[in-house]
C-alpha cells in the first residue's frame, strides 16, 4: 500500500536567513526550521546541549517532599525498598535510584513484578508481602500513579510510599508521601515527557543538590538514564534530548560492566540510539518478557565480571527464545489471516492455544504494520482468552473497545494499544461489534502519512551535506531521522536482494547516479524495470562498502512518477 505524503511547507527565506546567520548547509536549516528550532539559543541547545541545560528539579511536582523523606530514610537508616517495573525504563529506573542511594550508604531492596503471573504495577499481594518484610518506606519507580488502593493498603500496613512516575494520573492521585510525576494537571515543570528513568535522574540530582554533592555523583548515572530514556520511546525532544546526547558520550566510555558487556555482545560498531533501540533494549527487554526480570537488573548492579559474562550470556539466550517464539506465533497468525481471509475485512482478530503473553503484542505490532489495520491477537487458556491489540493511526482503539465493552470481560490501555480479556463463548460476537465498530468508523479509508521534510534534487546534495544530518542525532520519537522525496529518477538497475526480500536499485537525477535500498520491498522487483520513472521518499545515508563512501536512499516508499 501506498502511502500519502505530507511534505512540510518550507519558509524559504527563513531557511537562506538560517543558513546565512547560523552558517549552516541548506537541508540542516530546512530540517531545523521544521522542527521550529530557529533561534541561536534554540539551535545551541539541540545541537550541542550541555549539563547546564537541565531544569531545577525542585520545579517537580513533590519533588521536595520526597527528596525530605528519603533524607529522612538515610539519616535514620530505615529499611526502604524500591518496586519498579519489568521493562528497560523500569529495570533501568531501580538500577539508578538503588546505586545511588547505596552510595549514601543505606541499603535498598527491590521489588520487581513478574510480568507473566502479576502484571504492571503496584498490586496487593506485593505489597502485603514487602510489609512482613520490615519496610517502611516504598519508592515506586516507573509506576504507581494510578495504584491509589495500593498505596492506601500500604499505609495500612505501615508502609509510607514515594511514588515516582510518568505516566498519566486517574482523576485522583494516590495518598503517598510524595507524587512526583510531571504529568499530574497541577504541574509546572518544564518538560512533561520523561521517562521513569528521567524521573529518577531528576530525583537524585535533587537529593544531590540537598545533600550538597558534587554535580558527577548524579552526572555518572547518565548512561543508564539515556538507556531507558531511548528504550521507553518518549519524545527525544527538550530535557530528554539533553539526557539522551549526553548519555550516549558517556555510554561510549561506560564504567557499568554490565552495559558494556551487553554493548559489545551487540555487534553494532556505533553508539547511537538504533544500537540502543535494536541491540541493547531487546535483550534487556526479552528478561522481563520471559519472567526474568531480576538477571536484567542484576547485570546492571553486578560489580563481577565473570557474573556479567553469564548474565550476557543469560540475556542473549532469553531474546532469541524470544525471537524463536514471536516468529512461531506470527507464522501461525498469518496462516489463520490467510486461511480465514481476514486481510479483506476492516479487522483482525486471531487466536491460538499458549501463545505467549510476553510477546504476543509484538507480533500484534506486526501484523498491524503488514496490513495496516487494528490488531487483536488473544491467547486461549482456561475458557478465556487474553491479548493484546494494537492499531493505526487514526483509529482510537480504546474508544473502539468501549462500543464493545458487553463482549469483553476486562480491557485497558490507549488509542494505539491495548490489554484485553475476553470470555471464550463470547469471542464470536466480539469479532463481529468489533467488525461492525470499525466499519462504521471507516477505517478502510485511513490512508497511512509519511511525513517527508523536504522535497530536493540529487544534484542539491552532497556527501558533506549527508554527513552533517548526524548533528541532528540522537533520532528517537519526535525528532524522527529526516525523510526526502526525490521525483523523477529514472531506473537504471534493478533487482532483489537476501532471497528476494530486499530490492536494491540504482536510480538516475540527469546526471547524477545513486543507489537506493528498500528492505522488505524485494517484490517490487517484479513490477517496476530498468527504465521506469519513479518517485521515491527516503532517507539520506553515506554507505561505506570497500573503503568507498557513496550517497544512499534508505527507501521509506516508492511510485510511478506522475
Amino acid at each position: 500500500m501506498n502511502k500519502k505524503w505530507e511534505i512540510f511547507k518550507i519558509d524559504k527565506e527563513k531557511v537562506a536567513e538560517m543558513q546565512k546567520k547560523y552558517n549552516i548547509n541548506n537541508l540542516l536549516a530546512i530540517l531545523l526550521s521544521n522542527r521550529e528550532i530557529t533561534s541561536e539559543e534554540q539551535i545551541n541547545k539541540f545541537l550541542n546541549p550541555k549539563r547546564n541545560d537541565f531544569y531545577n528539579p525542585f520545579g517537580m511536582p513533590d519533588m521536595e517532599k520526597a527528596v525530605n523523606r528519603i533524607l529522612k530514610a538515610i539519616e535514620k537508616n530505615e529499611k526502604t525498598i524500591i518496586y519498579g517495573d519489568y521493562d528497560v525504563d523500569g529495570i533501568t529506573s531501580v538500577a539508578v535510584l538503588k546505586s545511588f542511594l547505596e552510595e549514601r550508604g543505606i541499603q535498598v531492596g527491590v521489588y520487581i513484578p513478574n510480568r507473566l503471573n502479576e502484571g504492571y504495577g503496584l498490586n496487593k499481594e506485593a505489597v502485603k508481602y514487602i510489609a512482613k518484610q520490615g519496610y517502611k518506606l516504598m519508592i515506586t519507580v516507573d509506576c504507581g500513579i494510578t495504584a491509589i488502593e495500593e498505596v492506601e493498603y500500604a499505609k495500612e500496613l505501615g508502609i509510607e510510599t514515594i511514588v515516582t512516575d510518568h505516566h498519566e494520573p486517574a482523576e485522583n492521585l494516590p495518598e503517598a508521601v510524595a507524587v512526583v510525576d510531571a504529568k499530574r494537571k497541577d504541574n509546572k515543570y518544564e518538560c512533561r515527557n520523561l521517562a521513569g528513568v528521567g524521573v529518577v535522574f531528576k530525583l537524585i540530582q535533587a537529593l544531590s543538590i540537598k545533600l550538597g554533592l558534587e554535580e558527577k555523583e548524579y552526572l555518572k548515572f547518565l548512561d543508564i538514564v539515556c538507556i531507558g530514556t531511548i528504550s521507553d520511546i518518549v519524545p527525544l525532544t527538550d530535557e530528554n534530548r539533553v539526557i539522551v546526547k549526553l548519555g550516549l558520550k558517556l555510554v561510549e566510555q561506560t564504567r557499568n560492566l554490565g552495559l558494556r558487556e551487553i554493548l559489545q555482545s551487540c555487534g553494532y560498531s556505533k553508539i547511537n540510539s538504533t544500537t540502543i533501540s535494536f541491540g541493547v533494549a531487546p535483550r534487556i527487554n526479552a528478561c522481563g518478557r520471559m519472567g526474568h526480570q531480576e538477571e536484567a537488573l542484576n547485570l546492571l548492579l553486578s560489580k563481577n565480571i565473570d557474573e556479567v559474562k553469564d548474565l550476557t550470556i543469560k540475556l542473549n539466550d532469553y531474546n532469541k527464545t524470544r525471537q524463536e517464539i514471536e516468529k512461531t506465533i506470527y507464522n501461525e497468525a498469518i496462516e489463520q489471516i490467510e486461511k480465514n481471509n481476514l486481510a479483506n475485512k476492516n479487522t483482525i482478530v486471531v487466536y491460538g492455544k499458549g501463545w505467549h503473553h510476553g510477546v504476543i503484542g509484538i507480533v500484534s505490532s506486526k501484523i498491524t504494520e503488514l496490513y495496516f489495520k487494528p490488531s487483536i491477537l488473544l491467547s486461549e487458556e482456561d475458557g478465556q482468552y487474553k491479548g493484546s491489540g494494537r492499531s493505526v493511526e487514526g483509529f482510537d482503539l480504546h474508544e473502539a473497545l468501549m462500543e464493545c465493552n458487553k463482549t469483553i470481560k476486562k480491557f485497558g490501555g490507549h488509542a494505539m494499544a491495548v490489554g484485553i480479556n475476553i470470555e471464550k463463548h463470547k469471542i464470536k460476537e466480539f469479532e463481529e461489534t468489533f467488525e461492525k465498530v470499525a466499519t462504521e468508523k471507516n477505517v478502510d479509508k485511513i490512508v497511512p502519512i509519511l511525513n517527508v521534510d523536504a522535497e530536493i534534487k540529487l544534484d542539491d546534495i552532497t556527501k558533506e551535506m549527508v554527513e552533517s544530518l548526524k548533528e541532528l542525532e540522537p533520532f528517537g520519537e519526535a525528532n524522527k531521522m529526516p525523510i526526502f522525496a526525490f521525483r523523477n529518477l529514472k531506473i537504471d538497475s534493478i533487482r532483489s536482494l537476501t532471497n528476494g526480500k530486499n530490492l536494491k536499485l540504482s536510480v538516475r537525477d540527469n546526471k547524477n547516479i545513486v543507489n537506493a535500498i528498500g528492505f522488505n520491498l524485494g517484490e517490487l522487483s517484479e513490477i517496476y524495470k530498468i527504465g521506469d520513472k519513479i518517485d521515491i521518499a527516503g532517507n539520506l545515508e553515506i554507505n561505506s562498502f570497500n573503503g568507498v563512501d557513496s550517497i544512499q536512499i534508505n527507501i521509506k516508499d516508492i511510485m510511478k512518477s506522475i
